[in-house]
């Protein structure tokens, strides 16, 4: 009966001249199998549907028990990441980024934590989406933005060259028609140099609009911040698209690097070569061996990050490695 419907319902329909193409999905909760009540039946259909739209057009999906488990636990936590924001439980950490040459540091990326008060550091993989989904991930990305901006501060007064502070750029903030407004308020209000900065937004996400990525970035760059393109190698863009994005920087994906130097050699030359051919940058990030740098050294890739230089570090941690470093360049 399901594909009955289906068949009956999607195809090509001609309205006003006007071809259409409807697509159905289908979500199937059965009585009394999956529920005896008609508001748990209806909320069980919801679920199954939700699904089948997830795994693409014209798909149907049956519900299955397990789809309220997950359900509530998206819901569980969507609370508990507004009360996170609430009550302050974000940490920012950071990784010092390095010419490999000899091993100056030429900056540090910010990436964000959330300190669980039961379940410890919980990874950014496991609650930036769902910040997206829901509107949450502005309020968070300000907040590392502004964390991350004034230790910035505070490590500039050491006295030493430490580069440019890096910060990831979501998808939600780059649609976001109040961003720019946002980025120079903060930049004046904390007296924060726009050259002091590198903002990383991932490949994937500059594709999904390219035209309209190419109009942000090209506004945020003339405050004088640099622009990166992150995970490079994994979104698919073009070569004709490339040259006209105003970007600084390729940072070549990690997947990538962990097989160096058995496999995926080949391809990484040639990300390398493509940003020397750019005038681009290029750095590296997943560094966790002495023959992963030897390969990119030798390939012309010079700036590194990684666990084989250092993991990430909070406030605390990230000074004293800065102390660290320039007393032992001072030897």
């Amino acid at each position: 009966l399901s594909n009955e419907i289906q068949q009956t319902i999607a195809g090509e329909f001609v309205i006003n001249r006007q071809k259409l193409f409807i697509t159905i999905a289908l979500g199937i909760a059965r009585f009394p199998k999956d529920a005896e009540e008609a508001n748990t039946l209806i909320q069980n259909v919801d679920s199954a549907l939700h699904k089948a739209k997830a795994s693409g057009k014209g798909c149907m999906h049956f519900y299955d028990p397990q789809l309220t488990e997950i359900t509530n636990n998206k819901l569980l936590l969507l609370t508990e990441l507004k009360e996170a924001i609430a009550r302050n439980e974000f940490k920012v950490f950071y990784q010092p980024q390095l010419d490999a040459r000899n091993h100056q540091i030429i900056g540090m990326e910010a990436l964000v934590r959330w300190q669980h008060p039961d379940r410890g550091l919980i990874s950014p993989k496991n609650f930036i989406h769902p910040a997206e989904e829901h509107g949450l991930i502005n309020t968070i990305d300000f907040y590392v933005m502004q964390t991350a901006m004034q230790d910035f501060i505070q490590w500039q007064s050491l006295g030493n060259d430490i580069g440019r502070l890096s910060l990831n750029l979501s998808i939600k903030l780059l649609e976001d028609s109040n961003y720019l407004n946002n980025l120079k308020a903060i930049l004046s209000e904390l007296k924060f140099n726009p050259r002091w900065l590198k903002l990383e937004v991932t490949e994937s996400l500059i594709m999904k609009d390219v035209n309209l990525s190419i109009s942000i970035l090209k506004n945020i760059r003339k405050l004088g911040i640099e622009i990166a393109i992150d995970d490079f190698g994994t979104g698919y863009s073009s070569l004709s698209y490339l040259q006209k994005l105003p970007v600084d920087k390729l940072k070549i994906d990690r997947s990538f690097i962990i097989n160096l130097p058995d496999k995926d050699t080949d391809l990484t030359r040639t990300i390398i070569a493509l940003s020397h051919s750019l005038g681009l940058d290029v750095l590296a990030e997943g560094i966790e061996t002495t023959e992963q740098e030897k390969f990119l050294l030798e390939n012309g890739c010079y700036f590194m990050q990684g666990f084989y230089y250092s993991r990430p570090l909070d406030n605390n941690a990230m000074t004293q490695y800065i102390q660290d470093h320039y007393t032992q360049q001072e030897r």
